[in-house]
């Protein structure tokens, strides 16, 4: 019998709260200088005094944040921004969730997974990409189908994006977790545990595959491409920042947008700035980007819009938790209206109409 994913202790809330205090002592990373930025054009107003806190972790569609920060942006649109990088995606979302956070960096079966917690709310606010291929499931040599899955081992973070791709892919091959025995492990531990023989396979995203695949004749079994729209990964902040400082979270995704933008026109710099964010050289950073697709605000417009295909946000959060709650990963499910919350993105549309 496999371990369910608990629902988020009180233990893991202290230390998560330790965790953050000590982290917002230290100087945010310095990607940049301010004589590296270009001048502004003019001086913008910030609106907010104290500045929000929001984290992001290792995946290629959140690497573009590291741009706002060094470039400036989160000031030119009028805000300040305390950007906290962390090494371990589930400990960004246990922050969350805790309150030590106003915003972070995940997807949307974990925004699913978290928000009935979530003491300050979840909500997602805009879409920064679609896996297309980026979340992988690796395996050992002899194993040549999901099937030849069923009473082999698999180290994964339990609970998190890796462990959800595996299940989609055991229960669309008419089996469960419980056929498999799960090695529940941090990410970068659990794919150098594969990689070192001490499973048949790992689950996880880039870069870790890369790591897992070092192990030889490793090869991968499934990816997020054989799943197209099963993980949308996004800005959520919590519902009291929407409640207390709505313009903030405008300027937040506002701010998504420039950086697109910026990509655009300076394509060089900006993969030179998410490849040093990511600590991945060049060749690997332009191989990662292939399985990631920024989403334009079209494409948001178009996530957030009601719909019957995973395409829609509103469907896939319906079938993903349903799923969920069917498999064990949570108990209930939240309320999904609250969790999606389309209205900056429309702003932001109507603005620039």
């Amino acid at each position: 019998m496999i371990k369910r994913r608990s629902v988020l202790p009180v233990a893991l809330a202290f230390f998560c709260t330790l965790l953050i205090t000590f982290s917002c002592t230290q100087q945010p990373t310095d990607t940049g200088t301010a004589e590296d930025a270009p001048a502004a054009e003019e001086t913008v107003a910030i609106i907010n005094e104290k500045p929000i806190v929001m984290g992001y972790s290792s995946w290629a569609g959140w690497w573009p944040w590291a741009i706002a920060e060094q470039e400036g942006l989160f000031e030119q649109n009028g805000i300040q921004v305390e950007l906290i990088w962390f090494d371990g995606y589930l400990e960004s979302m246990q922050a969350l969730a805790s309150g030590q956070l106003d915003a972070n960096c995940q997807t949307l079966n974990d925004t699913i997974s978290f928000a009935g917690e979530a003491v300050n709310g979840e909500v997602a606010v805009v879409v920064n990409d679609n896996s297309a291929g980026n979340d992988k499931v690796i395996v050992a040599p002899e194993i040549e189908t999901v099937d030849d899955l069923a009473g082999k081992s698999v180290t994964l973070e339990e609970g998190v994006v890796g462990d959800f791709l595996l299940t989609l892919a055991l229960e669309d091959a008419g089996l469960s977790r419980e056929d498999v025995t799960i090695q529940n492990l941090e990410t970068g531990a659990a794919a150098a545990a594969f990689a070192a023989g001490q499973s048949d396979g790992f689950a996880g995203w880039v870069p870790f595959w890369e790591t897992a695949l070092e192990r030889e004749g490793s090869k991968e079994l499934i990816s997020s491409a054989d799943f197209p729209g099963a993980i949308p990964d996004l800005l959520v902040v919590t519902q009291t920042l929407i409640d207390n400082e709505p313009a903030v979270v405008q300027a937040l995704v506002n701010t998504w947008f420039d950086i697109l933008a910026f990509i655009d026109d300076n394509q060089e710099s900006a993969y030179e700035i998410m490849a040093d964010r990511a600590g991945v050289s060049a060749e690997d950073f332009d191989r990662y980007l292939e399985g990631t697709r920024f989403f334009t605000l079209e494409d948001n417009l178009e996530a957030f819009s009601p719909g019957d295909s995973m395409v829609h946000m509103p469907f896939a959060a319906q079938e993903m938790s349903d799923f969920m709650v069917e498999v064990g990963f949570i108990p209930e499910a939240p309320d999904l209206e609250a969790v999606l919350d389309d209205q900056f993105v429309t702003a932001y549309a109507e603005e620039n109409a």
